[in-house]
């Protein structure tokens, strides 16, 4: 960022204050960027004069839908009154009061829906401090604080966020961002993206998630455009809420573009005024189909909330890269062997797609150059010293990289296989199963082989009333000429609805536990060439009977 720009979020808010257009919408009402920063200005009246953790701003856990009282408490955090901790919803019990109590948090704003997500709970947050929105105290601070002057105070360092990482690989961490990094953010997301203040840029992903204010909150305030706000994601309400707030952006994370491809077609789909949409994870497939039906142009990129490592989208890409990482200092980006640190060789693929050399092409995606942008996790020095070992940024996430320089995504650190002796990721197999005519989301994990090593599952699901033919499946993988000799699935699970973290990404630690022990169909070959067949009571016994004789019956527990 040019030294001359504002250094802090509240110099942007406060550049915004004094602007009668539309900086928030939601079906419920409509607020300009003088009013919203009025409103940020009366929540911050409601906690000012207290501190929080080392003398800092109070920490406010926000437990809420999208809603505009969730936007009004994030301008008060950019003014500098308050560290917002988003609160993910679609944890219960231990784990969402962990996540409370761990984060230091001073209050709780939260309302009626949400609240039987906390009673009986330990929070560690005094219940005066429990602020239900709609009832008092919550009105009674907000009624007095009404008309609070504009009072910025913040400086570069302090803390603006705490955000949870989605969870999909473990126990989440709160991750720091600082009136600094955000500020940063803003200054490159709006020029990348074209972002003016025409641009209503729609936001269904949840406010506790870093992608929803870092991919889409970021730019609007940086250029004056409106955020329209949906209070969760629905793949049967996203092209209404486009057309209806006339969004001509949007951002996605996950599986959100395969629940709305999943959703019924129809012949004025492309009648929309989306423009470009900005996510992570989807399918290349996926992207095609989306692009193609809604006339909506996507870019995907490589990143998470600690902000260590960026990779885009570039022109002539391979269809199934991620891209190349983004030029700037602070920023050398390679694959590298988890255990010996050695940069891994380049990727061999041959003329059918396949990767040839995957064990030893596959490591850990890592910047070399260190972590920038990285602000720690909140109080716990054992993660944040995992993510930075000898100077480098160790990111978690598995690739591979070709001679081209183009990086690929090959799952999680927890996402390795085994099979016959040979390692393996499983992203690249989820790419090929997604093939599947009519699949609407897949998950590749590793189970466990009766005598050494792993066995490949898969869990598909399929859109309502649809079945898998067992046959039709033989068929199409016989037919894919990129399907590695060792990656077929042993087993092949057909669920409901796959089990998803609060930002639209598969948890596979629910499916690795049970894996064929499930009410599920589960399809397998009990002669690893043969065909794919209901697995019976019978073959679960025979299967299982294999880890008993060879002493591995333990792996059967629960993972």
């Amino acid at each position: 960022m040019d030294p001359a720009e504002p250094l802090t979020v509240a110099e942007l808010l406060m550049a915004r204050a004094g602007d009668d257009g539309p900086a928030l919408v939601t079906a419920g009402g409509a607020w300009s960027w003088r009013a919203f920063a009025a409103e940020a200005a009366v929540r911050a009246a409601m906690v000012g004069g207290d501190s929080g953790p080392d003398s800092g701003p109070p920490h406010v856990g926000v437990l809420l839908d999208n809603t505009a009282e969730y936007m009004f408490w994030i301008g008060a955090a950019a003014l500098g009154a308050a560290t917002v901790v988003g609160i993910n919803h679609t944890r219960r019990g231990e784990e969402l009061a962990a996540d409370v109590r761990h984060t230091d948090c001073t209050y709780l704003v939260t309302d009626a829906g949400h609240l039987p997500l906390v009673d009986g709970l330990d929070l560690g947050v005094d219940p005066e401090r429990v602020l239900v929105v709609g009832r008092d105290p919550y009105d009674a601070r907000r009624r007095a604080a009404a008309g609070a002057p504009l009072r910025p105070a913040a400086r570069p360092d302090r803390r603006f966020l705490l955000l949870f990482t989605s969870g999909s690989t473990g126990a989440p961490k709160a991750v720091v961002c600082s009136q600094e990094r955000f500020a940063r953010i803003v200054g490159i997301t709006t020029p990348m993206f074209g972002t003016t203040a025409d641009d209503v840029c729609y936001q269904s992903m949840p406010l506790f998630h870093g992608n929803a204010l870092m991919a889409n909150w970021a730019m609007v305030l940086g250029s004056g455009a409106t955020m329209a706000l949906a209070p969760r994601f629905s793949a049967r309400g996203f092209l209404t809420d486009v057309r209806r707030f006339g969004a001509t952006y949007f951002n996605y994370v996950g599986r959100a573009l395969a629940y709305v491809l999943a959703t019924p077609e129809q012949p004025d789909d492309a009648d929309n005024p989306l423009r470009l949409g900005f996510g992570t994870e989807a399918s290349a497939l996926d992207m095609e189909r989306f692009s193609a039906r809604f006339g909506c142009r996507l870019v995907e990129g490589y990143g998470s909330s600690e902000g260590a490592v960026s990779i885009t989208r570039r022109p002539g890409m391979p269809a199934q890269a991620l891209g190349k990482p983004v030029e700037r200092p602070g920023s050398d980006v390679i694959v590298a062997d988890p255990e010996t640190g050695e940069e891994c060789p380049p990727a061999v693929i041959d003329a059918h797609g396949r990767l040839v050399n995957g064990g030893e092409a596959i490591g850990e995606i890592v910047n070399r150059a260190g972590a920038s942008g990285f602000e720690g996790y909140y109080r716990n020095d054992e993660a944040t010293a995992a993510r930075i070992r000898d100077g480098w940024y160790w990111s978690g996430d598995l690739g591979y990289r070709d001679a081209d320089g183009w990086f690929y995504f090959a799952g999680r650190s927890s996402d390795w296989l085994r099979v016959d002796s040979e390692n393996f990721a499983s992203a690249p197999i989820e790419r090929i199963l997604a093939r599947i005519p009519g699949v609407v989301m897949v998950a590749v994990y590793p189970v466990p082989d009766p005598r050494t090593g792993d066995q490949v599952m898969a869990a598909l699901e399929m859109p309502p009333g649809a079945e898998l033919d067992p046959g039709e499946l033989r068929a199409f993988l016989s037919a894919q000429p990129d399907l590695g000799t060792k990656w077929e699935p042993r087993f092949v699970r057909v669920v409901g609805h796959m089990p998803l973290t609060g930002t639209n990404k598969v948890r596979k630690a629910p499916l690795r536990a049970e894996h064929w022990r499930t009410s599920d169909p589960v399809y397998w070959r009990d002669d690893p060439g043969g065909p794919y067949r209901a697995m019976t009571d019978a073959d679960r016994r025979a299967w299982e009977d294999g880890f008993a004789r060879h002493g591995r019956a333990g792996l059967l527990d629960p993972i």
